[in-house]
């Protein structure tokens, strides 16, 4: 499969149908998803690989690991209509036997997979909300890649770090985030992220 025939299947996964500004349900854009997977599969991050999903939303990152080959991943979010939309989504792609979702809030639990991949809430409504996801995916797996505002990067890789994790790769993204709240004043307000590949030391994958 060629990136760009992963980023048009990506294409056909909704956004939220009634998006909540308390979770900042935002759809991670499939040309993001697509070349962040891309990236994660080349360095053997996907391919024969189990991945967990932390606050899939509708299931963008799971799903395009799945169209990748990974064998399995779950999806975890607290919204269970973000979770019903990502299994119809899954249905439709052809991957919904490999496909599994949790109904559950990050904090403190743990869902061992090799690779955890997830988009967290930026922190626009709540200071430090990608916090607990950040946690939850050093507890699950040994490696993690995340996506979180370029201006918080510092702060993330010192936080990672007192972890005794490591960042490995950061890959810069202009993302445009759509109105779709009613604080929203412009259509598309382009924010600049950065997809973080994070490590704990030796465990990395590193292709093998």
């Amino acid at each position: 499969m060629r990136k760009r025939d992963l980023e048009i299947l990506l294409e056909r996964v909704p956004a939220h149908p009634k998006p909540r500004a308390d979770l900042e349900q935002y759809r991670t854009p499939p040309v993001i998803a697509a070349d962040l997977l891309w990236q994660a599969y080349a360095l053997g991050d996907v391919g024969e690989r189990t991945l967990v999903d932390l606050g899939c939303g509708t299931g963008m990152l799971a799903l395009g690991a799945l169209l990748l080959g990974a064998p399995r991943a779950t999806g975890v979010d607290v919204d269970a209509d973000a979770l019903s939309v990502a299994l119809e989504s899954a249905r439709q792609l052809g991957v919904a036997d490999r496909f599994e979702i949790e109904h559950s809030d990050v904090d403190g639990l743990t869902w061992p997979a090799d690779t955890a991949i997830m988009n967290p809430p930026f922190g626009a409504q709540k200071r430090h909300a990608d916090r607990p996801f950040l946690d939850a995916a050093f507890r699950s797996s040994p490696v993690i890649w995340s996506i979180h505002l370029a201006e918080t990067q510092m702060w993330v890789e010192n936080y990672a770090s007192r972890a005794g994790v490591v960042v490995t790769h950061a890959i810069p993204y202009r993302f445009p985030l759509k109105a779709q709240f009613a604080f929203h004043e412009k259509p598309v307000k382009d924010v600049d992220v950065v997809a973080l590949r994070f490590t704990h030391g030796d465990d990395a994958h590193g292709g093998d």
